[in-house]
Order: structure tokens, then C-alpha cells, then sequence
């Protein structure tokens, strides 16, 4: 069983009310409840629990599915089980995930790229690579945690692909270029990266999920009963998508380097540059392990809007149910 939990937690099998591990332990509508959602889904440490302890979990979690339930299992090692199983797993193939695909990667793999875009933001070559080497790591990532994959989802996927790489890379390349013509501070050079990488998010994210703007996202009133399919609503989602992974590079692509710069100004520095890469790579891994799991949980999975937001021909739909729905509710993705 897993042995690294709770000893003391009570037995699954004597509880009347069993955990809900299908749903969240904790309260998705406020923040907090979906910040500690989300911080143990992208914690790194989860890297390091060894392949035979993650099928293990899967086990345990997919047998508590079909209500078979270990005489000894706990609830922490129910639910410590469960977090190892979204961590590492498919949702819905329940296969194990490429390792650099899974979203407890996600922190120290963009550590070292966003390193290499911080610390290689001079030279076309090393803004090429660096910029290629993002896009793919986030086409693994989207890959990875895919829905299901057809011809469609490919030729999206690799369209996505392509187009935000580049953007990226014109934005990059053509960026430096006028800095240097206008002879800018060094900080604002050491912003390329972040402008690059949210022009690639602008064209990547929407260009993943175009097929929202045309068939709409699947909205729900507020006792979770489908009233149709909304288009309006897919640009509120796609975002608040956009806004969350800002949010995530922005601390560490943004003020990292502008305390890197601060630091270059002192005297002891002179004698000793080669102290930035690594004060650049830990600044920027404690930024992305706290940036992620915020960015993650800024809004709720589920969004609410009101009717006037959607489009005429549905309000008028919804006008016609009774009792008139108060909330409009969608899944806003990820």
C-alpha cells in the first residue's frame, strides 16, 4: 500500500460516506480550494515516485471505481493515490503520460527553457532555438493531455504547432531587432522573451480550440442541466485560458530579469558573471513553482456568465424554459 502517508488516517472501508475522489477534495468556487487542487497536481516532487508506485495508484483508483476497495486502504492514501493518478495518467485512457508531457514537468522543464530564453536573448541563432525548443515542449504538453486524437485533432494539433512557432519567432527575432536599432536598456531587450512567448499563446491557444467558435462550448444552468452550445462563451473561456498562462511566465520572465540586471550593477558581479545563469534558473524555479499552480487556479473551471452575454437566438431559447435559468455555466478547459 502507500506507505508514505498517514498512518493514523481512518480506514476507507469503515467510513458510511465514502471520499468522492471522482469530484475535488476541496472546494473548487473559492481560490484557495483550487489553488491546493492544482499545487498538488504540478508539484515536481511527484517526478520522483518511481513507475511501479504510480501503476500502483492507478490501481488502487481505478478499483475504487468499480468498488473494490483494499480492507486497508486510508483516506490519505486514497486520495494521495488519486492526486499521483491525475499527475501521471491519462484521463481518459488511463495510460502512463510521457514523462515531459505530464503537468508535474511542467515547473522544471519551463525552468530550463525559460533560462535559455533569459540568458541566449542576443544572438538569432540561440533565439531560434530556444523559441523552437518552447513551442515543442508545449505541443508535447498539449499532445500528451489530449482529449482524443483523429485526423482533425493531428492536423490542429501540428497547425497549432507551426503557427505559434512562428509567431514566436518573428516576434523574437524582429523584436531584437528593433531594440538594438533603438539602442534600448538592457531590460527591455530581457522582455522579448515574455512578448514572444504571449504572442505564441494568443496564436496557439485559439488556433487549438478554433472548432469552439464554430459548433460553441456546451453550457449547463446551475443544476448542471445541458441547454445547448454557446460560441459567445468560448471567447470568455479561451481568455481566461490565455490570462492564466501569462500569469505563469510573467514572474519569472519579467522580474527575474530585472533583478538579474540589478545585480550585474554591483561591484562583486564584475569578477564574477558567471553567477547569473545560475541566480537566473533558481530565481526562475521558485517563480514558476508558486506562478503555476496560481496561474492554474485564477478561475474556476467551471465559469458562470449571465444570459445577456450569450447570443440572441439562444436567449431566446432560454427565456422559453421554465423556471428561467439564473446562472449560465461552462467548462472553461485548460
Amino acid at each position: 500500500m502507500l506507505s508514505w502517508c498517514h498512518p493514523n488516517s481512518p480506514k476507507v472501508v469503515d467510513l458510511e460516506n465514502k471520499p468522492n475522489i471522482f469530484g475535488k477534495k476541496w472546494n473548487q468556487s473559492k481560490f484557495t480550494g483550487r489553488l491546493k487542487h492544482f499545487t498538488t497536481v504540478v508539484n515536481p516532487l511527484n517526478l520522483l515516485v518511481p513507475d511501479n508506485k504510480l501503476l500502483e495508484c492507478r490501481k488502487v483508483v481505478l478499483d475504487y471505481k468499480n468498488g473494490i476497495i483494499d480492507k486497508n486502504l486510508t483516506v490519505d492514501e486514497l486520495w494521495r493515490a488519486k492526486h499521483l493518478f491525475d499527475s501521471a495518467f491519462h484521463p481518459e485512457t488511463h495510460e502512463l503520460s510521457n514523462f515531459f508531457g505530464r503537468f508535474s514537468c511542467q515547473v522544471p522543464i519551463n525552468t530550463f527553457i525559460h533560462a535559455g530564453m533569459l540568458t541566449f536573448y542576443k544572438h538569432p541563432a540561440s533565439v531560434i532555438f530556444w523559441q523552437w525548443l518552447n513551442q515543442t515542449s508545449n505541443a508535447l504538453l498539449n499532445y500528451t493531455n489530449r482529449a482524443g486524437i483523429d485526423d482533425d485533432t493531428r492536423s490542429r494539433m501540428f497547425n497549432s504547432y507551426l503557427l505559434a512557432t512562428g509567431g514566436a519567432l518573428s516576434s523574437s527575432l524582429g523584436l531584437n531587432y528593433l531594440c538594438r536599432r533603438a539602442n534600448f536598456h538592457t531590460i527591455i531587450n530581457r522582455m522579448v522573451p515574455f512578448v514572444a512567448i504571449a504572442i505564441a499563446n494568443i496564436i496557439n491557444i485559439p488556433t487549438m480550440r478554433y472548432n469552439e467558435f464554430t459548433t460553441g462550448i456546451t453550457i449547463r444552468d446551475e443544476n448542471d442541466n445541458k441547454i445547448g452550445t454557446s460560441t459567445a462563451v468560448a471567447k470568455m473561456a479561451i481568455a481566461a485560458v490565455i490570462i492564466g498562462r501569462l500569469f505563469i511566465a510573467f514572474p519569472d520572465m519579467c522580474l527575474s530579469p530585472i533583478f538579474v540586471d540589478w545585480i550585474s550593477k554591483r561591484p562583486w558581479y564584475a569578477k564574477n558573471r558567471w553567477v547569473s545563469g545560475p541566480i537566473q534558473t533558481t530565481l526562475g524555479f521558485f517563480c514558476l513553482l508558486i506562478a503555476t499552480p496560481i496561474g492554474c487556479a485564477l478561475f474556476p473551471q467551471d465559469l458562470e456568465t449571465t444570459i445577456d452575454k450569450l447570443e440572441p437566438s439562444l436567449q431566446e431559447k432560454i427565456k422559453k424554459i421554465t423556471p428561467e435559468p439564473k446562472k449560465i455555466i461552462f467548462n472553461k478547459g485548460l
